[in-house]
């Protein structure tokens, strides 16, 4: 189950306790909705085409910015490069 504490959407990650951050973020990542995720075996794929493109640094893509963990969650999503990845 998701956190009841409201994250602060007008803070910068540098205002916030960064390991409650990226607990938050892994708890958002376990407790999305299984009807809107990619299945297990895509989601690996993709997260391991990802560790080997240049453009991935400290979890998010240099191309468009999103922390690829959660891109590649998403089931409908797609890499940002030209041309995709996946």
């Amino acid at each position: 189950m998701i956190s009841s504490q409201k994250v602060c959407r007008k803070c910068l990650i540098e205002d916030m306790d960064t390991d409650e951050f990226f607990n938050r973020l892994n708890d958002y990542i376990k407790n999305y909705p299984e009807e809107k995720r990619a299945d297990e075996v895509t989601y690996k794929n993709r997260l391991d085409i990802c560790k080997s493109c240049r453009y991935l640094i400290n979890g998010m893509c240099e191309k468009c910015g999103c922390y690829v963990e959660l891109r590649a969650l998403k089931k409908n999503m797609y890499c940002p490069h030209v041309p995709q990845k996946w």
